[in-house]
Formats: structure tokens, sequence, C-alpha cells
């Protein structure tokens, strides 16, 4: 097997000599370039396994043979080095799609994990199986996007910030970037911020020291530890103090942890992946996050649609979740109805697939055994959205007078979707056909639906 190969870029000679010392003690071979035009000519010449460059040099920036090696046929990974606190520069970087960064002075310690790191992904890109579609469903190009971008970022180390809605799937898709990941044979640690009382998180992210505080009576990892070589998902990540923020961002950038009562950092080799159903740039205008630190987890943004927006994968994920629901128990899957289908592809699912889930394992209960009908469903009326299609002044609508409108529109609605047929309207709004009838009579709607066809 032949040894891997690294390209290192630096015009310093000291930091030349050390990064190339440093890789051969790795059993890796090295070629040297001390400018940007001498390292696109050995890219162009032959492969690498990886790049290590700095980001000033004497014909330009780092940023551009990075840029450069991202539009090869098949880009390496590639590292930046960046002057002290210079951050900025690195995220920047990781945008663009460096894998990590190192900072001067150099760590070997740090520096030698990186280098594994970027061979693992060097090796992973060729034989990690990158189909996620019978896991993250829907074929609408919104979902395809996001897996598209998923088999991407399992190649870098950037942290990623994956937002919206409640119920949407975000730690899923932390999942999928951690399994396609080279990290994949390493802990996925994913934690509720909100769930932890603020006076313990310091101890449950960093660890301590025995005897460090009354009831340390042993050492404890933290959350930090357990995920060393692996994955930290911190979910709600807007729920985190302002003093542990502090912190976290120190762990982040210096890639090290003190743990409570100790006297001594421990280098931390962790993928960060965070979310939130929280607006975070608006928490830091209000100053309740920090703002570095939100430009620090928030490298790559992946945003997460809300169910309402791709309602053509619903009777995908409906399939999905029925089986889901039934194998455990051994039953038949029942079939959906095509009112009930069409009814689900009307909702605007406030709770996203959580909530999809929860309408189909409340069905399951109340069906008859052979098919799942609109009435078994039991979807609310969507009040909320008939409001916002009618312009009123309640200058001049009462609260009853507003409602009867909104129930008249949303009946009207389903009665003409139906053709005029009440016992099918009945079905799709969730009412008993006695039920629909009485409130045709009460708004006086029902002279007016005798003569639909």
């Amino acid at each position: 097997m032949r040894k891997p190969l690294a390209l290192i870029v630096d015009d310093e000679p000291d930091i030349l000599e050390l990064l190339e010392i440093t890789l051969n003690r790795m059993a890796i071979d090295t070629c040297r370039a001390e400018n940007i035009a001498a390292a696109r000519r050995f890219l162009q010449q032959q492969s690498f396994d990886l790049c290590l460059t700095d980001m000033r040099l004497p014909d330009g920036n780092g940023l551009e043979l990075v840029d450069f090696i991202q539009a090869l046929p098949k880009p390496i990974p590639v590292a930046v080095i960046t002057a002290h606190g210079n951050m900025e520069s690195a995220i920047l970087a990781m945008k663009k799609g460096a894998f990590d960064f190192v900072s001067k002075p150099v760590d070997l310690s740090g520096l030698r994990v990186l280098i594994n790191n970027a061979l693992k992904i060097s090796e992973a890109s060729s034989i990690k199986d990158r189909r996620s579609r019978h896991i993250l469903l829907g074929d609408s190009l919104v979902m395809q996007e996001i897996r598209a971008k998923i088999n991407k970022l399992a190649r870098s180390q950037a942290p990623v910030y994956i937002s919206g809605e409640s119920g949407t799937g975000k730690e899923l898709v932390a999942r999928l970037i951690h399994q396609h990941s080279s990290r994949s044979d390493h802990a996925f640690v994913a934690i509720n911020c909100g769930a932890i009382p603020h006076e313990l998180m310091e101890s449950e992210f960093f660890g301590y020291k025995k005897g460090s505080f009354t009831g340390a009576v042993s050492d404890k990892k933290g959350l930090f530890q357990a995920a060393e070589g692996g994955t930290l998902f911190l979910d709600e990540v807007a729920d985190l103090p302002l003093s542990l923020q502090v912190k976290l961002l120190r762990a982040i950038q210096e890639k090290k942890i003190r743990p409570i009562g100790d006297q001594q950092e421990i280098l931390v080799d962790i993928r960060l992946l965070s979310a939130t159903h929280k607006n975070l740039s608006d928490m830091v205008k209000d100053g309740s996050f920090r703002h570095d630190l939100y430009y620090r987890i928030n490298v790559i943004d992946l945003h997460v649609p809300p169910l309402r927006e791709r309602l053509g994968d619903i009777p995908d994920l409906t399939d999905h979740i029925l089986v889901k629901l039934t194998d455990p128990n051994k039953q038949v899957k029942p079939t959906l109805s095509a009112p009930a289908l069409a009814a689900l592809k009307r909702y605007s699912f406030p709770g996203n697939v959580r909530e999809l889930e929860n309408i189909l394992e409340r069905a399951l209960a109340l069906y008859d055994g052979n098919c799942i009908e609109c009435e078994d469903l039991n979807l609310p009326i969507e009040t909320d959205y008939a409001a916002k299609t009618l312009e009123y002044d309640l200058a001049l609508d009462t609260l009853e007078d507003h409602l009867e409108k909104i129930e008249r529109k949303v009946i009207t609605a389903a009665l003409k979707e139906n053709n005029g047929d009440k016992t099918a309207a009945a079905k799709q709004l969730g009412l008993s056909f006695r039920s629909l009838h009485y409130r045709l009579k009460k708004l006086g709607v029902l002279q007016n639906t005798d003569c639909m066809p």
C-alpha cells in the first residue's frame, strides 16, 4: 500500500519543516509549496490525500487555494493554518469548504488529530454508503437538496446549525450527517439544552474531578468527553445561559475543555452540530445569545422546511409511519382512504412530522380495522388559516360574527370540494353527518347547498 501524500503550503521555512517532520513521523509523504502558484501546479500534476495551507501567502490568500481545491474533479480535504485568534478567517475558510483549521502556534497533538481525521475523510469518500432517501423521506425538491447537502457536509468538520420548526426532524438530520461522516464509528451524543438545570450545565458539559465540590465522590466525564472522536449534537442550543455560552465558545475555538476542579485543559476531538426552533439571529439582537458564539456554531446553516412546504411528501411519510406503528405489534398496516389522504394534504401541520405521527397513532386506535377514514384522523378545523383569507373589521364584527364567517367559509369550501356530497364533506371536516347538518342549518347554508350537483 502506498503512503498517504500531503501537500503543505507555507512560506515560512520553520513551519514547513515542523509540518513535514510531523507528517513524516505519521508515515505520510509530503510535498512543499511556498506559494499558491506552486501549490496549483502540484495539484494539477498528481493526486494528494490532504492539503495544509497557511492563510497568508506571498501571492495571495489561502482561501483562493480552498476555492481551487473545491473546484477540482475530486476535491481533497484541505485545512487552513490561521494566526492565533483570527477566527473570522477560519470560519470563512470552512464556509468555502475547508474541512478544519489549526491556529498558530501549532499544537502538535491537535495537528495529529486533524490529520488523522482528514485521512479518514479521504478513505470514507469512496466506501461510505451515502444513501439517505429511505431514512429522510420525501421526493420533493427541497428534500432532495437537503439529502445532497448532508452528503457534502459529512465530508467536513465544520460546525452545522440546523434550523427549523419543532417536529421537522432536525435531530434526524444531525444523525444522518454523523452516520455518513468518517466519525460514524464513534459516538453520537445528543443533548437537549433546555432539559438541563442551569446550575448543572457546566458539570454536564465538561465533567468534574473528584472532590471539586460537595457530592463529587468520583471523577465524571462530561458530554464533550463522551463524544470524543464522534459528534456532539446540542438541541435547543438557544436555551443555553450566557454564562455557559462563554465557556462553550472557548471549548469550540481552542478544542480543549477544563473539567471542574482540574488544573489542566484536555484536548477534545468532536464535531459540533446544533439546532433550535427559535430565531437565533433575533436573540443575538436582543442580547440573549452571544454574537461570537452564534457565528461560531453557524458556520454552515442547514434549514429543515416545515411539512406544509412539502405536502407532496405526505403519502411516503404516512406509509412509513404506519409501518413503524404497526410492525412492533405485528398488526396489518391499514390503508388510508382517498378522502383521508386528501384531508392530510390540505392540513397545514403546525406540529410538522411529529404531529403527523401523533395523528396517525390516534387514527389507529379509532379506525374500524379496515381503512382509515377522515373521521378517524380527527383533524382540527384550521380557523387560523381561514381567518387569514377573510378581510374583516373588528369595529364592525363581533367575535361571534367573525367565527361564524370562518365556519361558513370552511364548510362551504368542503362542500364544493366534494361536489355537494354532505357525507363526504362531513368526513373531510371530521364531523358526523348530523353535526354538519345542524351547522349548515344554523349558518343558513343548507338552502344554498340542497341544489348542488
